[in-house]
Parts: structure tokens; C-alpha cells; sequence
């Protein structure tokens, strides 16, 4: 077992990657940062939304200081937004519970917001050294393969003993160079689909290989039809501005502003008077949307509604009326943003007031 992580640390000394924005680095916060951004995204993605964050936010007391919409608004487009939110959070805590100093221990780090023990043994390992094993989904497939465990990884008897394997292939020395060289090596040879196994370091002793089974696995997740869901988005519209409303910190788009839903049964101008005082007329539509989630689809219905009278004193708190500018730049939903793009490249006379 000690050859696995010696062949792969030599693998990553010379193959490996080494400069990623968020690489050469022990500052805990641009690690920390990087390894949020990186769960559930491509490396791709996440370096221009890396840079630009930290632009904005360039240490944990100016992420702490500004508020969740500043955050949401820079995470805007990366989806996943609970990532941002459990970001915001957890920078208080470091600043509230630790005097601004990012915690060292791994169950300091773990009782922040949004941070499980893969994720905390990676920082504790890039940032202090620490002699901890990770095993995020690229960790789970290499070990899958190389020592053909079957099961669903994510099953919690699968998932233990992988935890139990990947402790015990710990090298004493050079973790944070043996860590890197796990996702590397997951992410660009022992990939998902189209592994390279003719460049693989590890290629004699893996059990995937010499069966010919490294297509099967790991196991992949159980297969089931996800639901359809359809809604309306009500694309309310006067003076050139448009109507957000803030979504509740909880479910779908957390926190993000979006454009106001209606069920397709329901009356849109009744809804319109009762619910915001507004009188409202119908002024075209767009074709629909499709958005898919992990858990459903989401088919949109995107009404455009001018707005004619307006019966109430004030905008509720949790609403708001947004020039296209200030829309786009403000923490939206990727579907949302799609719309308020399509409607300003197809309906000039409805922003242009």
C-alpha cells in the first residue's frame, strides 16, 4: 500500500498540476475558498469565478463584513448557491468564535458552516500539513478502481470502507503533495468516463484494470426518473424596470433575487392585484425554458406583463424593481438571467422606458 501513494506522489511531481490560481499557496482562505468553488464544478469554471471573488473579497473579514447579497451576487451563475451562503456564514464564525484566524484543528474546521471532513482534511492538509485523508468523488473513483470495491460509493457501508482505505494509504510525509495528486489524477487520467489507463502510474497494481471492469466502476448512482415541474415566471415590467422578489435562505435559489412564480393554473392578473397591487396586461412572451436540477426538471413558462396601475403604497421588503443593469448584476438564478438576457435582446421596448 505504501507504493500507491509514493507512485503517486512522483506522478504528481511531474505530471501533476501546479499553477492553478489557488495552488503554491498556505494562505487557509484562497484554499478554503478554492475547494467550495471546486465541489460540484470543473476546474474551468471555477478560476474565473475564483479571481474575481477575490477581487471582491479579498480575506475572510471582508467576506465576513459584506453582506449575503454582495456574496450571492459574485457567486452568481455557479449554482449550488448554498455553497455561498454557508461561505458567508462560516467567515463570521472564523471572525466571531476565532478572532478572524482561520481554525488549524480538523473538527475546528469541520463545525464551520458548509465545510464536511473530506473538505476540511483537504484545507488541513494544503495549509498546515496535516495528516488527513480525503475523499471527495475523484478519491472515490480511483479507490473504487484500484482496489475493485463494488457498491454505490456514496452507500454508507461503500463509503465507510473507502474511508477506512483511504486512512490507511496516508504516506507519513508529503500528504498535501500526495492529496493534490489524488484529484489530479482523478480528474484528468482516472476520469469518469474515458479513463486514460495506458498513461496510469498505478496501472499494474489496479484491480479495475486487470479485470476489465474499470467501466463498471465504481457503481454508479441508482437510476431514477426525476420528476417535471411547471411554473410561470412572471416578468413584471414598467419604466424600463423589472420586478425581482428575494427568495427565502431555504430550497431551491436560496437567498438569490429571481422573477416572481405563478402556477400555470392559476390567474396571472389576479394574482398580480391581489399579491402586489399591481394591474397588469399581458405584453408577450418568451419561448420556453428548461432548467434541470439533481432532483427534477424545471420546465418555465415566461409571461411578460406590463404593469398599467399600481394600487399599493409600497414594494414589500422581499421585492424590488431592477433596471436591466442592476438585475444582471445582482445574485440571480442562471434560468433568470437566460430571460432577463432574452428579453432584452428581443423586447427593447419593454426596457428601454
Amino acid at each position: 500500500m505504501p507504493d500507491f501513494a509514493q507512485q503517486l506522489i512522483r506522478w504528481q511531481t511531474v505530471h501533476g498540476r501546479h499553477t492553478l490560481p489557488w495552488q503554491n499557496t498556505r494562505d487557509p482562505y484562497r484554499i478554503w475558498l478554492s475547494e467550495i468553488m471546486l465541489q460540484q464544478t470543473q476546474v474551468g469554471t471555477v478560476i474565473a469565478y475564483y479571481q474575481a471573488f477575490l477581487m471582491r473579497f479579498p480575506d475572510i473579514a471582508s467576506l465576513a463584513s459584506h453582506s449575503q447579497d454582495d456574496v450571492l451576487a459574485m457567486w452568481s451563475g455557479l449554482g449550488y448557491y448554498s455553497r455561498a451562503r454557508n461561505l458567508h456564514a462560516a467567515a463570521q464564525q472564523v471572525m466571531m468564535h476565532h478572532n478572524g484566524r482561520f481554525p488549524e484543528q480538523i473538527d475546528d474546521i469541520v463545525a464551520l458552516s458548509g465545510i464536511g471532513r473530506s473538505t476540511a482534511a483537504a484545507i488541513a492538509a494544503f495549509a498546515f500539513g496535516a495528516h488527513a485523508a480525503i475523499l471527495d468523488g475523484n478519491v472515490k473513483r480511483v479507490l473504487a478502481r484500484h482496489f475493485g470495491i463494488s457498491g454505490y460509493p456514496s452507500e454508507k457501508k461503500t463509503e465507510t470502507a473507502l474511508w477506512l482505505l483511504a486512512e490507511s494509504l496516508l504516506p507519513a510525509q508529503r500528504v498535501d503533495t500526495y492529496t493534490q495528486a489524488l484529484m489530479d489524477f482523478g480528474a484528468t487520467l482516472c476520469t469518469r468516463s474515458k479513463p486514460v489507463c495506458q498513461r496510469c502510474p498505478i496501472q499494474t497494481g489496479c484491480s479495475a484494470f486487470a479485470s476489465n471492469r474499470v467501466h463498471l466502476l465504481p457503481m454508479p448512482r441508482p437510476k431514477k426518473t426525476l420528476p417535471q415541474k411547471s411554473v410561470r415566471m412572471l416578468i413584471l415590467h414598467r419604466d424600463g424596470k423589472v420586478m425581482l422578489e428575494k427568495r427565502a435562505d431555504n430550497g431551491i435559489w436560496g437567498g438569490l433575487w429571481s422573477l416572481p412564480e405563478l402556477a400555470l393554473q392559476h390567474d396571472i392578473e389576479q394574482h398580480c392585484l391581489a399579491t402586489f397591487g399591481l394591474t397588469v396586461t399581458t405584453s408577450g412572451r418568451l419561448p420556453l425554458l428548461r432548467h434541470s436540477f439533481t432532483h427534477f426538471h424545471l420546465h418555465i413558462a415566461p409571461e411578460i406583463l406590463h404593469v398599467s396601475a399600481d394600487a399599493s403604497q409600497t414594494t414589500p421588503a422581499q421585492h424590488n424593481w431592477f433596471t436591466p443593469a442592476a438585475a444582471l448584476a445582482a445574485g440571480i438564478p442562471t434560468p433568470v438571467r437566460k430571460l432577463l438576457q432574452q428579453l432584452h435582446a428581443t423586447h427593447t421596448d419593454v426596457l428601454c422606458a
